[in-house]
């Protein structure tokens, strides 16, 4: 393989193993704090798509202030799911069983209320020149998103350690994680940390939905279903609710599969099987995930 070539696709690999990372944290802080597997998460990634076509295309907003709408928009249905789906049942005592069949249910009524609305052909996702533009580097070609999305993706989970570090917000969701009974015994408000993690959480589906976007523009309802699959195999690779074994095994993923496409052509069509063949070997060698700890599962 020529060396362009394959800078090129090592570029290509780390955008995409950047957009797992982000929505795969959405997996993961979510599991962190409630022991809950979202699996509603994936169709909010799909939900923030249409909301960019609704507030970018159709109303015609600049594309800066409608992203903005977008993932502010996103957070809020992230709280929302929460609040109308999982706190009734958590707070009733519930089994994590019945709460995660909860948010199957909620992941269908979404993508069912997203056909009823926008009909299940194909849309176009907004695409922006700033990220989309192709530049050269001698006899490399790349798009700008091969340095913008590495970039945002760094100075969002910077900014994330700090808020988790350093603010009390964050402090407070590191408390319920570690023991919710314990933190409410010290005066810690659970129902609002955990609404306020599902925030985070979708917030970063969003900005990862947005970028996924501007590579892979063919919107439908079911959009979100492989990326969110493929992201929350990289949580259980990473560790799930390890916020930097998230990370990991995004770029694991994302790695993988475009290595595999630029080596083995013929193999294109089974790319989405590697992924699940890396997930297999990691959970037989390291059931916790790379970096992951055992826990135990709480009440």
């Amino acid at each position: 393989m020529p060396f362009d070539v394959l800078i090129q696709q090592i570029c290509n690999g780390l955008v995409l193993g950047c957009v797992y990372a982000l929505v795969s944290i959405g997996y993961t802080i979510t599991y962190g704090i409630i022991r809950l597997i979202n699996f509603a998460h994936n169709s909010i990634f799909m939900l923030s798509m249409y909301f960019a076509i609704v507030f970018v295309t159709m109303l015609a907003l600049p594309w800066w202030l409608g992203f903005i709408i977008v993932i502010a928009l996103t957070a809020i249905m992230g709280v929302l799911t929460e609040k109308l789906a999982y706190h009734r049942l958590r707070n009733r005592g519930a089994p994590t069983s019945t709460i995660k069949i909860a948010a199957l249910g909620v992941s269908y009524l979404i993508d069912n209320v997203v056909i009823v609305i926008f009909s299940g052909r194909p849309k176009q996702f907004p695409t922006v020149d700033l990220l989309t533009d192709v530049f050269e580097i001698g006899p490399v070609r790349l798009q700008r998103t091969a340095i913008i999305v590495p970039l945002v993706v760094l100075v969002l989970l910077v900014g994330l350690t700090y808020f988790l570090n350093h603010t009390k917000p964050g402090l407070a969701m590191r408390a319920v994680s570690r023991d919710m009974e314990a933190a409410r015994l010290m005066g810690i408000d659970v129902d609002k940390t955990i609404a306020f993690s599902f925030a985070i959480g979708s917030g970063l589906a969003a900005i990862g939905a947005i970028l996924w976007g501007q590579r892979y523009t063919s919107v439908i309802p079911t959009v979100g279903s492989m990326p969110g699959m493929k992201s929350f195999i990289a949580a259980v690779i990473g560790g799930i609710g390890n916020i930097d074994g998230a990370v990991i095994g995004g770029m694991l993923i994302g790695m993988i599969e475009v290595m595999v496409v630029a080596f083995f052509p013929g193999l294109s069509s089974y790319r989405d099987v590697f992924s699940f063949c890396l997930l297999l070997i990691v959970l037989l060698i390291k059931p916790t995930g790379i970096i992951g700890e055992k826990v135990a599962d709480k009440a």
